[in-house]
């Protein structure tokens, strides 16, 4: 299991952050003192983060969560070489899609023969490591950016495309009423350059469970 958000330290830019964007949103002013001692965390270990992504994708948080559990009962040591030894049939058994399965396994692949550059994604901007990321089969830009914001952890990620996000500003900014991607980004104009803060809380504010990748 991860450690709990409280144990683990904050990104560098969270005070900072939440500060602002209580001053500027009405809306989070009054939902950020909610999870007071809750903060984003890293599980720090990138084929770990995009590989929980791959399982995340498609369905609900609790479902994810049960499928990585089987995952990490049936390859304790979760490594690239680790995955590449298991059978379509084993990967299956953990409730993967034969499509997720294909994913895990090229995910592994590319990094056991180093056809990315993980060692140089500090210092790729965003848009650069979506790019590279998005020439694996099965992680398109809403992976990607799962892991700018849960492995790398950078302050300013919008991802347009997640369901909870939307939900979570259709619930808080306009009553439950359905929003385009045209709505989401005039409200999320006004969380620059903290769009990642944002989005985690409303996600944290939509279910129980921490939103984990």
């Amino acid at each position: 299991m991860a450690p709990s958000l409280e144990s683990s330290s904050s990104p560098v830019y969270w005070a900072q952050a939440v500060a602002d964007l209580k001053k500027r949103d009405r809306i989070l002013r009054k939902l950020i003192p909610q999870y007071e001692g809750l903060h984003l965390m890293s599980r720090g270990d990138p084929f770990m983060t995009l590989s929980r992504a791959i399982v995340g994708q498609q369905i609900s948080v609790k479902a994810a969560d049960a499928v990585w559990s089987r995952l990490i009962q049936a390859c304790p040591r979760l490594s690239p070489i680790q995955i590449l030894k298991l059978e379509l049939e084993q990967l299956a058994a953990c409730g993967l899609s034969k499509r997720k399965c294909e994913y895990v396994r090229d995910l592994a692949l590319h990094f056991h023969q180093g056809k990315i550059h993980a060692s140089c994604w500090e210092s790729m901007d965003d848009e650069a490591i979506i790019t590279e990321l998005t020439d694996i089969r099965g992680i398109g830009r809403w992976t990607a950016e799962m892991f700018l914001i849960f492995n790398l952890m950078r302050p300013n990620v919008f991802p347009l495309d997640d369901l909870g996000l939307l939900k979570g500003i259709s619930v808080h900014y306009f009553s439950g009423e359905p929003v385009s991607r045209s709505d989401a980004r005039e409200v999320a104009a006004n969380w620059e350059p903290w769009r990642t803060v944002a989005t985690w809380y409303m996600w944290r504010s939509l279910d129980p469970i921490p939103v984990e990748y």
